[in-house]
């Protein structure tokens, strides 16, 4: 079970598109086998997109520093 802020996965790809970021999405929920409270994105639109159609439940939030840690430690 992940805890409080961690990351989840990391996936290099080519492209950052919503086919991309679908994948993804689709592959961290399998390995988690289970569905996240929260969801936390950079603002790339892609990452929305992907979102409203694998998971429209979960909450989403979308921002520029919300997902990287050294913003969060302070």
């Amino acid at each position: 079970m992940a805890g409080r802020g961690t990351v989840l996965d990391i996936l290099l790809q080519s492209k950052r598109d919503a086919k991309a970021a679908k994948r993804f999405m689709a592959k961290v929920m399998k390995k988690q086998q289970r569905v996240p409270r929260v969801l936390v994105t950079d603002k790339l639109k892609s990452c929305g997109t992907a979102h409203r159609s694998l998971m429209p439940s979960v909450r989403h939030r979308s921002h520029k520093g919300l997902n990287n840690r050294a913003e969060n430690s302070h």
